[in-house]
């Protein structure tokens, strides 16, 4: 299985006047860093949660359906799914018809049925699953703890900018962050 991400977002979920207002900063001189470093913790936290916080568009390949006819894609919430291609022996797309699928985008992970699929001829990643997730179109629409763990992540890495470069973050994670974000993580057993 192969997640590949489609589209950047286009708006990240912390602004630059929530960072700065949590940083206690008047001056717009440090905004660039300041993003960049909203970007890493966005980034850390969708990596550790499975989550999307930004809407955008992916890519999930797969090499077989499952034996019981049920897709997981682990990114979400799944808003929707746009098409499902399948490639047969010969390397040529085959577009599934989506009609009547039943899309379960609230799970962890998200499960998608569909009624009919045919089977791929392509060993390695013969079906394509296009798909969009996020909370929402901007920051508002995600869940307030999780914009208070992304604050803090942001504050630590300010904090610690002359020792790590921006391009080496996240080099270090708060106290509290692995609490607030506890709840939304998925755990194996």
């Amino acid at each position: 299985m192969t997640i590949i991400e489609l589209t950047s977002p286009a708006v990240e979920p912390l602004t630059l006047v929530e960072v700065r207002a949590h940083l206690r900063l008047e001056t717009e001189e440090e905004d660039a860093l300041l993003a960049a470093l909203a970007i890493v913790a966005r980034e850390h936290l969708e990596r550790e949660t499975g989550l999307v916080l930004a809407a955008r568009d992916f890519r999930l390949c797969l090499d077989d359906w499952p034996a019981d006819g049920i897709a997981m894609i682990p990114r979400g919430p799944v808003r929707a799914v746009s098409s499902v291609t399948v490639y047969d022996g010969e390397g040529e797309p085959q577009a599934v018809d989506i009609a009547g699928h039943l899309l379960d985008g609230e799970a962890r992970p998200a499960r998608l049925w569909l009624r009919a699929v045919p089977e791929p001829g392509r060993a390695m990643n013969g079906i394509e699953v296009e798909f969009s997730a996020g909370f929402g179109e901007s920051g508002a629409d995600v869940p307030e703890t999780l914009k208070r763990a992304m604050l803090l992540h942001v504050a630590a890495m300010f904090a610690t900018r002359g020792v790590v470069a921006a391009e080496a973050q996240p080099a270090v994670v708060p106290p509290g962050y692995d609490r607030l974000i506890a709840p939304f993580c998925r755990r194996g057993l």
